[in-house]
């Protein structure tokens, strides 16, 4: 990469991906809402039952700002 110039994420179908899980329901029991990532092309999500506790894993390019979000979180 040459000085002085921006680092571009690599959110295309290519991408490396990493996956977070998130909790599927609040403490009075009710859903939480799921929303695509519109910043990255491999977005994906689905139901992880782990340890008897329901979780939704959403998958993201690694460099996505949504999931750098979601990890510092």
């Amino acid at each position: 990469m040459a000085e002085g110039t921006d680092h571009q994420p690599d959110v295309t179908r290519s991408a490396p991906v990493g996956s977070v899980d998130l909790r599927a329901f609040d403490d009075d029991g009710n859903s939480y809402e799921i929303n695509a990532c519109h910043d990255c092309y491999p977005w994906h999500a689905e139901v992880a039952v782990v340890e008897g506790e329901i979780f939704v894993r959403e998958w993201h390019a690694v460099d996505c700002p949504q999931f750098q979000q979601l990890i510092q979180d």
